[in-house]
């Protein structure tokens, strides 16, 4: 497959999604390590927290101190998860570049997640894009993320009706969203159902459509990120060494992971900026600040293929031969 866009971001969302599903709390100084190695890696767009009441998820109690962090990198892009208008009030506040909201299509997932129907969080996500559009406009005005997720299936209600997510997507839009991310919560997307999904919300939502969220409960994720490209999506969430999930979507543990999400991307010729070598040794800093928590990723575990080397070399490589050419 030849890539028609060649540059594909990566998010590394692990210190929010990959760390609210494990119940050790991660410290804010390893926090910090981890922001730090992941920059060193190449990594420009982070989803650094969520800003929830600390009694639901210890793990976010130091939300606006991890930002903060991030923030010192000039060309990180720095986006929070907001579940609702208070976070969202408080992510602005710590100065986030993008506030991403939850709107779940799964009406069960949603009572259990955000205790409103999907209907009740359009709503609140209208009132996320009022406050927006409310604040001084001095700093550049965060862009608003709507993240649909459960979109593929949920543990609770079953199967998701394509109707549906059809519907949610516009509603989104109409709420003022900037960009629509589509969010495999639990696990349950194949690449055949990822390819009708992105159909089907692709023309009623057109370019706001940019972000993908797998899991690779089964095995998957990679593969439904091969449909995804196919479909136009250039922006994708993993997490390093692919842990974590959601609280309420039980046995749906385990985001794809960054480092083979970044090896795939390179053999196909997208460029993240990401250095694959990099990341693998990022992964120690994990083993030491979760201990006894599994990481996954098949790269950790076979390794690189001998010979290899990442986009970077193949880059620095080009620019050596074009200077003996001249």
């Amino acid at each position: 497959m030849q890539p028609s866009h060649s540059k594909v971001i990566v998010q590394e969302v692990g210190l929010r999604d990959g760390l609210q599903s494990i119940a050790q709390v991660m410290t804010t100084d390893d926090k910090r390590r981890w922001i730090d190695a992941a920059y060193a890696a190449g990594v420009r767009h982070l989803e650094a927290a969520s800003f929830v009441p600390a009694r639901l998820l210890p793990q976010m109690a130091d939300a606006a101190e991890v930002i903060a962090h991030a923030l010192t990198y000039p060309d990180l892009v720095v986006t929070a998860l907001v579940p609702n208008l208070k976070g969202a009030e408080r992510a602005l506040e710590a100065g986030v570049h993008r506030l991403v909201a939850p709107v779940s299509v799964s009406a069960a997932h949603s009572q259990a997640n955000v205790r409103k129907s999907p209907q009740e969080m359009v709503e609140e996500f209208h009132r996320i894009r009022q406050l927006i559009d409310q604040s001084p406009a001095g700093q550049g005005r965060p862009r608003l993320i709507a993240g649909l997720s459960t979109v593929f299936g949920c543990t609770l209600q079953g199967r998701v009706p394509l109707a549906d997510i059809v519907q949610v997507s516009r509603s989104v839009i109409e709420a003022g969203c900037d960009l629509l991310a589509l969010g495999d919560t639990t696990g349950h997307a194949t690449p055949g159902q990822v390819g009708e999904v992105l159909q089907a919300v692709r023309a009623v939502a057109g370019e706001y459509l940019a972000i993908a969220h797998f899991h690779d409960t089964r095995g998957l994720g990679l593969a439904n990120t091969l449909v995804a490209l196919e479909h136009g999506i250039r922006e994708f969430d993993a997490t390093l060494g692919g842990i974590g999930g959601c609280p309420h979507a039980p046995g749906a543990s385990g985001n794809v992971a960054t480092e083979d999400l970044v090896f795939m991307l390179d053999s196909l010729g997208y460029h993240s900026g990401i250095d694959v070598e990099r990341l693998l040794a990022a992964r120690k800093l994990l083993e030491q600040a979760l201990p006894g928590v599994t990481l996954y990723g098949a790269l950790a575990r076979a390794g690189l293929p001998h010979g290899y080397a990442s986009a970077h070399h193949h880059d620095n490589d080009s620019k050596v031969l074009q200077g003996a050419a001249a």
